[in-house]
C-alpha cells in the first residue's frame, strides 16, 4: 500500500498551520430551533369545505399565522394574518353567531 507523505501532498490538501489561520478564526456554531407547527382544520360535516388556520412557533415566538379556504380538493392561497386581524376576525364571528340571540 502506498502512503503519501506530508511533503508530497498538494498544497490545497495540507493541514493549515497557525500562520495560515491567523486573522481567520475558524469555529463551529451549533444552532437548535424548537419549531412547533399548529394547524386547525375547520370544516363542514361532510368535510368538503372549510378553512385552515396555521401557526408556526419558533423558539416560543409566533413566526406567522396563516388562513386559507378549502373547497373540495382545492385550497386557496394562504393569507398571512397578524394578531390584530385575527382578533377582528374573532369579534366578527362572535357577533355573527350572536345574531340570533338577544343582547
Amino acid at each position: 500500500m502506498y502512503e503519501m507523505r506530508e511533503s508530497q501532498r498538494p498544497s490545497n490538501l495540507q493541514s493549515p498551520t497557525r500562520a495560515h489561520m491567523k486573522g481567520n478564526p475558524m469555529g463551529m456554531r451549533r444552532t437548535q430551533s424548537n419549531i412547533i407547527n399548529l394547524a386547525f382544520d375547520i370544516s363542514t360535516e361532510d368535510g368538503k369545505a372549510g378553512v385552515q388556520l396555521t401557526n408556526a412557533i419558533v423558539n416560543g415566538v409566533s413566526a406567522g399565522i396563516g388562513l386559507r379556504t378549502v373547497n373540495g380538493a382545492r385550497k386557496s392561497a394562504q393569507i398571512a394574518m397578524d394578531v390584530a386581524a385575527l382578533t377582528d376576525l374573532r369579534d366578527a364571528i362572535v357577533e355573527i353567531l350572536g345574531e340570533g340571540e338577544e343582547v
